[in-house]
């Protein structure tokens, strides 16, 4: 065989699992001028937040009923906010065709079990021995800050938890794959889980942050100043889609 047919078989790619944090947008009505001006005020909050934001735009709870959607528009003004739309979430006929139309990936609606994709071809996998199992995640130590967190930081914990024993200033930003503790006012932002552990927490003595953020679910200032527990010392954890906000 010729070095040219060996490096013809050589392999250019490789299909890999990822557990990427994708922000997924629930549409509960059919009103794009509203949209744009509510996401204005949310971008206008955390606009950090918003740069180049993988997006699900998820369908399937708009109600019976609304006027037709127009797709194009939507994903339009999702775009000039910075949310970038991998995807769509939907299950009624018009939408489907509406992302076929623009070449858009259509995911199965909430709560559906998703069909494994299975590239090789059956005769194929027989020949094939059972895979080993993948190597596991390499655990990081604790990252442990113990000076103020000033704004315009950003401190990132991989594969770990970080702990800030100081303040978090406004416009600093913490990022870890695991916990994110803060024993010190927490003003700035905080997103835990960013690889897309839905078991990560974010603790803090004193809550007045501008966002907080588990598995790309999140909060921004407004939603978190409503909350009973501002200003006082809390945990941060993820049921489902929900971001709830205890006391410590």
């Amino acid at each position: 065989m010729s070095q040219a047919d060996l490096l013809d078989q050589e392999p250019v790619f490789q299909l890999k699992g990822s557990m990427l944090a994708i922000t997924v947008m629930e549409l509960a009505h059919n009103d794009l001028e509203r949209l744009d001006r509510q996401l204005d005020e949310k971008v206008a909050q955390a606009p950090n937040f918003f740069q180049n934001t993988p997006l699900v735009m998820a369908l399937d709870k708009l109600p019976e009923g609304e006027p037709p959607l127009d797709l194009p528009a939507l994903l339009e003004i999702c775009r000039r906010h910075g949310l970038r739309s991998l995807a769509i979430r939907a299950q009624r006929e018009e939408h489907i065709a509406a992302a076929d139309a623009l070449d858009i990936p259509v995911l199965p609606p909430s709560g559906a079990r998703e069909r494994p994709i299975d590239p090789v071809d059956p005769e194929a996998k027989k020949k094939v021995e059972k895979p080993a199992e993948p190597p596991k995640p390499e655990v990081q130590p604790t990252k442990v800050i113990t000076t103020p967190v000033r704004g315009g930081q950003q401190v990132y914990a991989p594969g770990g938890d970080l702990v800030v024993l100081a303040a978090v200033s406004p416009g600093a930003e913490l990022l870890a794959d695991g916990n994110i503790h803060v024993y010190g006012p927490m003003r700035g932002r905080a997103l835990a889980g960013i690889k897309g552990d839905t078991k990560a927490r974010i603790f803090c003595r004193q809550l007045a942050a501008e966002l907080v953020s588990v598995a790309g679910q999140y909060k921004v200032a407004d939603d978190l100043r409503r909350d009973p527990l501002w200003g006082q010392q809390v945990q941060v954890s993820l049921s489902g889609d929900v971001l709830n906000i205890t006391r410590l």
